[in-house]
């Protein structure tokens, strides 16, 4: 469902937040749907994840140089423009739709290649499917699209076309809990764990800030709500509906932020290490990372966050694309 503008009766709401951290396998299965809405996501130089991979691995497919690495730099860009020359397509570096279309294989059981890895990448981490990165379509893989068919509510052949793909690389994705980089905050009265999917290049890009906070020793990322796994209305949030916006909670001194939340005015607040956890955000996502919402005045006036009511205490995260169907999320 596509999202409603925020307006200020609206702006009171707070951003909800998750229940305790569970594997994604705990998660109960969703009822079969089409999801006419379903697009090919535009990516381009600076996104990262699932959806980037899987086109890496097209490109190789295809005959160009781009190593699967996830993350979509000159290399790949490069890459892009080729195959956009040669197949006659506008030359921007941008995997836009049509470029997605001219780029993916039908695929059934027996083929083999690269393709085939670029559709286990995205059977694996949109619906931790289990598959090894074989490069063949044997029966497993086969068994892997039918009940991906089954829950999106298309027709049920073992066959990966278009439409395949399209719901497949549009299908939200769960974040990798496990790591310790990363966690899921919790509150009793948020939305609990069907509110942490987001679009692959969303989840790529936080999963990668958080590798580079952990590692600066920020202590894990908390995540709050993100979106559910397929998007449209979420409780006591007038956006989070695309999968591309994300809370996470703020950096103690104690770095317990994954058990308690703070505010930006108390004292276990850590100001200095929030805004280098802002940093690693934006550097983890350049030029898609559309507006960060929190109102401490100190990384206001530095032009790092928007004050915005109710973002006290935890960050809102806007990331965007090179072109989106909702202009708040277009780059």
């Amino acid at each position: 469902m596509k999202m409603l503008g925020i307006r200020g009766a609206e702006a009171a709401k707070l951003c909800a937040v998750g229940f305790a951290v569970v594997l994604l396998t705990a998660l109960p299965a969703s009822a079969a749907q089409a999801f006419s809405g379903a697009f090919f996501p535009t990516q381009s130089t600076g996104n990262r994840g699932s959806d980037v991979k899987a086109i890496q691995y097209l490109l190789v497919h295809r005959g160009y140089a781009a190593q699967p690495t996830g993350f979509f730099g000159s290399v790949t860009d490069g890459a892009v423009r080729a195959f956009q020359r040669n197949a006659g397509l506008a030359v921007t570096g941008r995997v836009t739709p049509s470029t997605w279309a001219k780029l993916v294989v039908t695929l059934r059981r027996g083929s083999s290649g690269d393709a085939v890895k670029a559709l286990q990448t995205l059977l694996n981490e949109k619906r931790s499917a289990g598959l090894s990165l074989s490069g063949y379509f044997g029966e497993g893989t086969r068994s892997a699209v039918m009940t991906f068919q089954r829950h999106v509510g298309l027709t049920v052949d073992g066959v990966a076309g278009t439409s395949v793909w399209r719901n497949l690389a549009w299908h939200y994705e769960y974040p990798a809990f496990a790591r310790a980089s990363l966690c899921d905050y919790t509150d009793p009265s948020g939305n609990g764990t069907a509110a942490n999917w987001g679009t692959g290049a969303a989840i790529g890009q936080i999963q990668a800030a958080a590798e580079v906070a952990y590692g600066r020793r920020l202590g894990p990322i908390a995540i709050g709500d993100i979106s559910r796994e397929h998007g449209g209305e979420i409780d006591g949030h007038a956006s989070h509906e695309d999968g591309l916006d994300v809370d996470i909670r703020p950096v103690r001194y104690d770095r317990a932020q994954c058990r308690y939340g703070t505010f930006y005015y108390r004292s276990s607040y850590d100001r200095a290490a929030t805004r280098e956890l802002v940093r690693a955000i934006r550097a983890t996502a350049s030029g898609h990372v559309r507006l960060i919402y929190f109102n401490d005045p100190v990384l206001v006036r530095e032009g790092l966050t928007i004050a915005y009511p109710n973002h006290d205490g935890h960050l809102h995260i806007r990331y965007c694309e090179a072109y989106h169907p909702d202009s708040r999320y277009d780059c």
